[in-house]
């Protein structure tokens, strides 16, 4: 098994796995409907050649992080390095949600690419229905089956997924390129309107600009790989950079596609855009429409085979991305280490083998709650170009790289006006996400903070809780975002409200029906309760996960502090008496003198105490005799100065260093240690020399001086003890 990932990717590569992450299903099907109803033609391009310049700013910040932390996990390995694992945490637990979003979406597009090109063949089997989706057990099967080959491809082949990339997105920058270049050669008349009539052409351009992030997602895929560059990280800007271009120019070539060409019966190209999602066949495919009118069907047939790679390169790209985030996380054990192991191939095959199996589920719930979950993607994508943003920024900040650091503020300015403008629907124009969208995220955000819980459970090196603001600021988001899911949700209860008056009175005449405008009323009433339960009860939940979450960390610090207080008990206490050890006396000793540079010490005196004849007890009677001596002689010393701390500063010396009741008594206490050492020599007991000396304010500048003047008392004493009989060694 290899232990590290090694090099695959090279510029060509990179870039083919940048565009054909970056591109799928809805680059053809939301860009070609969507944008267009939404913004027009001119709108549309104007709006995404914005968003491609807010994408080249961010192209330049992952290329900066790329370089100073070149490995693989992306806006995760980033978030860690810079602020920490709890905001890096949050970044890889929205970078999960936005490629999960995006795969599962792109796997799910297969029963509707069949319905559309093939026919009702794999519609076998109805199972359910849900949200208004039929679920057929054959179109689950495509989808699965779909996934696990793609799954059990990447876990074999490495180099073969690159050139398996670089020829689809070859195929289908050649197919649309064609495509646009036939319709712009057979265009007749001009395209218009450029713009949605009656409404605010620089409004128009905003939607789309800030809904781009959507667009180019997967574009910075290429940074989970950065340690499977074949080629320097310097290099990555302009990889990055082409595939944003291509991308945009791509999704033009589509807008102008889609509008040159509709049915004479709907007048102009935006009324038949507008209502083309409601149209069957490839009629309701402005694309396809539009490239069989140029080319025939041959037309078709390219453009549904450019659909088809558009939809594998989603596939490998997102599977790639994942797996190399579970790689990272699984090195860092934020999850099981298992993620991070590698085949005979270099490969993370269990994270890979993880993210199809997880994926597999999802064409159970079918296609439009699918829908909602890829709406989220747009925020999650907006928090992770924020997150590199300010990685960018501080990084380059404290390095002194000056172009780096305005690029850095730049892409964190423009994704926090990002996210007002989808956040507050209703703060400049009215919104683009479905109400079910804003309460998914907050749903992910909540499961967030409960998964967060199990890896502060698991983990041991207490690398997470240190940033809990991280944490306030998600719950207030999470407080913020219910607020607006509140606020659309009894909008849209007062427009169907509002709708059914107008369809009862419409029938009716204009006969007052007390009756129903009350039970009208209190419908919405109901509706507004239900919502502020809702609302309540997820806060509530957000906010308990938070406090448990906040006592798993102080229990562990408790725990850390409890277990750091007996290595300090431990480590400030001599093994063998039990007095304070030698490192206590010096942080004693440093303390005492910053005491005495602000004038703060009280009266204190130091006593010097060294074991006589220790050497001799050793010699004739073995180090545990000795070992005992030196017990009998701290005991001593305990006993005489009771109340006074005592260290145990070398093999045979102590020191007691007196304040407050023995200071007083100091020299009653040195005559009752010296007369029972006098006493212990005539009865061969322990014996002990000791030195005292005062602090003296003014003279004395540090207790080491006081130390000095003890310790040169102290051998006087052992002269004298030496006349008396007893022993100097």
């Amino acid at each position: 098994m290899k232990s590290t990932l090694t090099p695959y990717l090279s510029p060509t590569a990179a870039c083919a796995l940048a565009l054909g992450t970056s591109i799928g299903w809805g680059s053809v099907v939301v860009t070609g409907n969507t944008y267009i109803s939404q913004a027009g033609p001119m709108g549309s391009a104007l709006g995404l050649a914005i968003g491609a310049i807010v994408m080249i700013t961010i192209s330049r910040n992952y290329h900066y992080m790329m370089n100073c932390t070149p490995d693989a996990g992306g806006a995760y390995a980033y978030s860690r390095d810079t602020f920490g694992y709890d905001h890096g945490f949050l970044a890889a637990w929205f970078l999960m949600l936005t490629y999960f979003a995006i795969l599962w979406a792109n796997a799910t597009s297969l029963p509707l690419f069949s319905r559309i090109f093939i026919g009702p063949v794999f519609e076998t089997g109805f199972l359910y229905t849900v949200f208004g989706y039929d679920i057929y057990l054959g179109e689950i099967l495509l989808s699965v089956g779909a996934i696990a080959i793609f799954g059990l491809f990447l876990t074999r082949f490495k180099k073969g997924a690159a050139n398996l990339m670089v020829a689809l997105v070859a195929f289908f920058t050649i197919g649309i390129t064609v495509c646009f270049g036939a319709a712009m050669l057979g265009l007749d008349i001009p395209i218009e309107p450029a713009f949605v009539p009656d409404e605010n052409e620089f409004s128009q351009i905003l939607i789309i600009a800030c809904i781009s992030p959507w667009a180019f997602i997967g574009f910075e895929s290429i940074s989970h790989g950065a340690e499977e560059f074949t080629f320097p990280v310097s290099r990555a800007f302009k990889v990055l950079v082409a595939a944003v271009v291509t991308a945009t120019l791509l999704y033009l070539f589509i807008i102008l596609l889609s509008v040159s060409a509709f049915p004479p019966e709907y007048g102009t190209s935006l009324r038949y855009v507008s209502v083309a999602g409601h149209l069957s066949g490839l009629t309701g495919l402005p694309p396809f429409y539009a490239a069989q009118h140029y080319l025939g069907q041959g037309g078709v047939t390219l453009l549904m085979l450019s659909l088809f790679c558009l939809i594998a390169t989603s596939f490998i790209g997102n599977i790639l991305a994942l797996s190399r985030l579970f790689f990272s996380l699984g090195r860092d054990r934020v999850v099981p280490a298992f993620f991070a192991d590698l085949n005979d191939k270099g490969i993370p095959w269990k994270a890979i083998l993880f993210t199809a199996g997880v994926s597999c589920l999802i064409p159970f719930i079918g296609r439009t709650a699918i829908g909602w979950i890829v709406d989220v993607t747009t925020l999650g994508a907006t928090i992770i170009y924020a997150f590199v943003s300010a990685c960018t920024w501080k990084t380059a900040r404290f390095r002194g790289d000056k172009l780096e650091e305005r690029t850095g503020i730049a892409g964190l300015a423009v994704m926090v006006a990002i996210a007002l403008y989808l956040l507050v629907p209703n703060l400049f124009t009215t919104g683009s996400m479905a109400s079910e969208t804003y309460f998914l995220f907050v749903a992910w955000a909540i499961l967030g903070f409960i998964v967060f819980r199990a890896v502060l459970q698991h983990e041991r090196e207490n690398r997470f809780g240190g940033s809990i603001i991280v944490w306030v600021g998600l719950l207030s988001l999470v407080l913020f975002v219910s607020l607006v899911w509140m606020s659309q949700t009894n909008m849209n209860v007062t427009a169907d409200a509002v709708a059914n008056i107008q369809k009862h009175y419409a029938e009716a005449g204009a006969v007052i029906d007390d009756a129903f405008v009350a039970s009208t009323l209190e419908g919405i009433r109901l509706a507004n309760a239900r919502s502020i339960v809702v609302v309540v009860a997820l806060f509530a939940l957000s906010l308990g996960v938070l406090l448990t979450n906040y006592a798993v960390l102080s229990k562990r610090a408790r725990r850390h502090e409890a277990e750091l207080g007996k290595v300090r008990h431990a480590a400030n206490t001599d093994p063998l008496t039990g007095v304070k050890s030698k490192l206590a006396f010096s942080e004693y000793e440093t303390a005492a003198d910053g005491r005495i540079a602000d004038g703060s010490q009280t009266p204190f005196a130091i006593v010097i105490c060294d074991v006589n004849g220790l050497k001799y007890v050793n010699d004739t009677q073995g180090h545990k005799a000795g070992d005992d001596y030196i017990r009998s002689a701290s005991l001593l010393v305990c006993e005489v100065f009771q109340h006074s701390p005592v260290f145990r500063i070398g093999g045979d010396e102590f020191v007691a260093v007196l304040t407050g009741r023995d200071y007083e008594h100091r020299d009653e206490l040195m005559q009752k240690i010296n007369l029972r050492v006098e006493e212990n020599i005539a009865y061969d007991e322990v014996v002990v020399s000791a030195g005292l000396a005062e602090y003296e304010p003014g003279a004395d500048t540090t207790l080491h001086a006081v130390f000095e003047r003890a310790d040169a008392l102290m051998y006087k004493r052992k002269r004298e003890l030496k006349e008396m009989g007893a022993r100097t060694r």
